[in-house]
């Protein structure tokens, strides 16, 4: 018990902090000298808008309690029954109003996932199972694509390498939009169907699989990469049989030295266009190799599978003779496998991300 109030005492304590840190921001904001500088305001402007929630949901807290103050004092000088009636059932509303701020209260103080806002590269490869892999790596592209209409957000293709029956057998692109790195860094991993290929004479249900990699957008500001560790090559850009061969050597590869990492870009006919998304996916692989160092030292402490993003990590199934899809981080079975696939991916990611939030909340008590 002793404890539980401790606990309580050093969240209000830290609210109270953040009471006044938030009114510090909005005094610095309002400087003279902080006007003409353009990154401090926009600074302050990032941080307030952080504290604001939290400061905003701690007034209310406080304003119920006086309340409940206020109403307890009426209670012990009022002695007529309805009066005293009316003035319990306020208290029992405001200690209601209270609780349910409380635990609201604790979810904001939950720390944020620093990349939250930021866009997102995906980058989607086929996996075993041959040309039903690349269809299924196809298949999981076209989801997200549907997904992210949903949320207006906009898809651009940086790569792709497909397998001449429309199968992929490796793509990368980017989506941008509102919080898009929020809601899908929990896509990372090997996801896995099971159905019936068209090709399957046999009627036979085959297992594939494909690996999907979503990694938060870097700016130059997250990752500087030293021009000597890039060597570049152009190339003249070729599709699949039927499409337009470009007559120019528009097309670039980097090979970063230090980690060997390869990117290629052929997606625009322009050389610089493409040495520029090709930059866009290098820094992105940069930085999400730095996250990952990170998260491995820090998992060292204490294991967690929900958000990690483990690419060696089985984490959904796909299961179309049964219509159902399974995400076995959380043991969470939807027989939508159709809408699923269409982009309808909500109640999979709300599951996820609660999941991460209750292991959070738990490791803050």
């Amino acid at each position: 018990m002793h404890a539980q109030c401790r606990a309580v005492m050093d969240i209000k304590n830290k609210l109270e902090d953040i009471l006044t840190r938030e009114r510090e921001v909005i005094n610095a904001m309002a400087e003279p000298g902080t006007l003409q500088d353009a990154q401090k305001l926009q600074a302050l402007m990032k941080e307030q808008a952080l504290l604001a929630p939290v400061a905003d949901a701690y007034r209310k807290y406080k304003k119920c309690g006086e309340q409940m103050e206020e109403n307890e004092i009426l209670l012990a000088e009022e002695n007529d029954p309805e009066m005293r009636e009316m003035i319990e059932e306020d208290i029992a509303r405001a200690e209601e109003e209270q609780e349910s701020l409380y635990k609201e209260i604790q979810i904001l103080l939950i720390p944020k996932d620093p990349n939250d806002t930021r866009n997102a590269i995906v980058e989607i490869r086929a996996g075993a199972g041959g040309d039903e892999a690349a269809l299924f790596a196809s298949d999981l592209y076209r989801m997200y694509v549907k997904y992210a209409d949903t949320k207006r957000w906009k898809c651009d293709m940086i790569s792709l390498n497909e397998n001449g029956i429309g199968g992929f057998k490796e793509c990368t692109f980017q989506i941008s939009g509102k919080d898009v790195w929020s809601r899908l860094k929990y896509e990372s991993g090997t996801h896995r169907v099971q159905r019936i290929p068209e090709t399957e004479s046999g009627g036979r249900i085959h297992t594939s699989t494909a690996t999907v990699a979503i990694m938060p957008e870097a700016e130059e500001v997250d990752i500087e990469i030293d021009p000597k560790d890039i060597r570049i090559d152009v190339f003249r850009a070729s599709g699949n049989g039927g499409q337009c061969v470009n007559t120019t050597d528009s097309a670039v590869r980097l090979t970063h030295i230090p980690t060997g990492i390869v990117i290629s870009c052929q997606d625009e006919k322009s050389q610089l266009k493409n040495r520029a998304k090709a930059l866009k996916v290098l820094r992105s692989k940069l930085y999400d190799l730095e996250q990952r160092r990170l998260n491995e030292e820090r998992a060292s402490m204490r294991k967690s599978q929900v958000g990690t993003g483990d690419r060696s990590e089985k984490i959904r199934t796909y299961n179309f003779p049964q219509g159902r899809v399974t995400d076995h981080r959380i043991h969470l079975t939807i027989h939508r496998i159709e809408q699923i696939m269409n982009g309808d991916l909500d109640e999979i990611i709300d599951g996820l991300a609660s999941a991460e939030q209750a292991e959070k909340l738990s490791s803050m008590s």
